[in-house]
């Protein structure tokens, strides 16, 4: 990749990155472009997409293997297990599909992969030794239980009138008006749980535990400290108050999730016959675990933008990130 002088210096820091400096795709732009959001809908809802792919696991979720909410009345071993176990499976399968595919099989080498280096072994920074293995530990283990903590108690609120649940019968316009709003919620509620666990005293004892992954894979999305994903999780509670079906509920288990697999492939897209079909990861959140102290929301919302943590990939926005991690750690 060539360009500018700054452009070819960041090119010697990666195996890949988009055209920099990074534009702003977020829909909050002012004054409002009509054609720009009409694009992203139809790039978002209309075309095969990450949302997409996650909404049609999350109805057949709800269609096939999660207990109906008359189920979830009382609460029981059994379902409470089988949602568990399906949140397990699910975890691995998505977690463990992208690496397989990306990491083991290597099918795509390293096209669009951002980082050169491969995933970390025969290190005493990661338990087990294993980068992979510390990975799986927290996202199986501490990930898959607090969802699933979150998920059957929303169910059983649901179930026994205490959250508001709807019908798309009923509701069509605000059934499609949630789904839509839901990713744009979970931006919002992300940018600020994040702010809070990179202040000095929970990123020593909690998030550093996210961040050892430098170099991220499918597995580190969801690899948290049992605190970070307390707070992380809390997202769900939305549904506690706001008027959902099961789908919504489901659709946010998934993009919490699942979705966190997807994001932190190291890719920036899925390739098939070497044209791009699936967008993954993205290099705005691949500079926040480089270098930390940036870019803590996504490319939806303004916020990194607006209270200036926004790196755009260039050379200047590392050095004044460098020196805002100074301030804050000493």
């Amino acid at each position: 990749m060539t360009g500018t002088p700054q452009q070819e210096e960041m090119s010697r820091e990666w195996n890949y990155h988009p055209d920099l400096p990074l534009h702003n795709p977020s829909i909050f732009r002012w004054p409002l472009d009509p054609d720009f959001l009409a694009r992203w809908l139809v790039k978002n809802w209309l075309t095969l997409s990450e949302r997409v792919l996650m909404l049609a696991l999350a109805v057949a979720l709800w269609a096939f293997f999660y207990p109906s909410l008359e189920t979830a009345r009382t609460f029981a071993f059994g379902w409470v297990f089988k949602v568990w176990l399906v949140n397990f499976a699910m975890i691995f399968a998505v977690s463990g599909g992208l690496h397989w595919y990306f990491y083991m099989r290597k099918a795509q080498g390293k096209k669009l992969r951002f980082e050169r280096r491969a995933m970390g072994t025969k290190n005493k920074l990661w338990d087990f030794n294993d980068q992979v293995h510390d990975n799986m530990f927290w996202s199986l283990g501490s990930g898959v239980l607090q969802l699933t903590g979150f998920q059957v108690v929303t169910m059983w609120m649901m179930a026994n009138g205490y959250a508001p649940v709807i019908t798309f019968a009923e509701h069509p316009i605000w059934f499609v008006l949630w789904l839509i709003l839901l990713p744009i919620w979970s931006a919002f509620h992300f940018y600020w749980v994040h702010r809070l666990l990179h202040q000095p005293f929970l990123y020593a004892r909690v998030h550093s535990l996210h961040h050892r992954n430098v170099n991220i894979g499918p597995w580190s999305g969801f690899s948290m400290h049992p605190i970070e994903h307390l707070l992380y999780l809390t997202t769900l509670c939305i549904h506690w108050i706001v008027p959902s079906h099961p789908i919504h509920l489901y659709f946010h288990i998934v993009f919490q999730g699942p979705g966190a697999a997807m994001t932190h492939t190291g890719y920036e897209d899925l390739l098939i016959r070497d044209k791009r079909r699936l967008a993954l990861g993205t290099f705005y959140h691949q500079l926040h675990h480089r270098y930390y102290e940036c870019n803590y929301g996504n490319q939806e919302m303004p916020w990194d933008r607006w209270f200036g943590t926004f790196h755009n990939g260039s050379p200047e926005a590392t050095a004044e990130t460098r020196a805002r991690k100074k301030r804050m750690f000493g």
